[in-house]
């Protein structure tokens, strides 16, 4: 609700605004729109592996689901760095405004889902979550398929309306 919320608060910012400039995104959220898809296919994989009774290849999966999204994290930060660099902060628009809202917004998401993907490597590898324990296995891996989604209307609204 509040992606919904904060995108139609652009969307009616930008239809009042006779200035409204897109602003430049950095060439990086490419980089981090796969990233962040091979997060969520190493965590798929890592569920099937699970299924299929293999422990060792699930703990191998998930932990590199885990690292990804770790990196798509890192990656954000080098955006807005380079953002920063440009001399484009908050203040420099209202399209910069909204990228900086939104990606904040979708990263404070992210670090719940990572704190997540972590509880269950943890775990995991200590034996404590397996196939006979799995709510929080799936429930982190589908709150972890949200925030792909999520980025990827994010995306949409940048280079579609942003």
């Amino acid at each position: 609700m509040v992606f919904l919320a904060f995108t139609a608060a652009l969307l009616m910012r930008r239809d009042l605004s006779s200035h409204w400039a897109s602003m430049h995104k950095p060439r990086i959220l490419w980089l981090n729109t796969g990233i962040l898809l091979a997060s969520s296919f190493a965590l798929e994989r890592a569920r099937r592996r699970l299924r299929s009774g293999n422990r060792a290849q699930f703990n191998r999966w998930w932990t590199a689901g885990t690292v990804l999204g770790f990196l798509f994290l890192a990656g954000q930060a080098l955006a807005w760095r380079q953002l920063e660099a440009a001399g484009l902060y908050m203040a420099a628009s209202v399209s910069v405004a909204f990228f900086y809202i939104l990606t904040a917004s979708h990263a404070v998401h992210l670090v719940g889902g990572l704190a997540a993907l972590v509880y269950v490597d943890v775990g995991a590898l200590r034996f404590r979550l397996g196939p006979a324990k799995r709510t929080a296995i799936d429930v982190g891996a589908i709150f972890w398929h949200f925030l792909d989604g999520l980025w990827l209307y994010l995306m949409m609204v940048f280079y579609v309306w942003g």
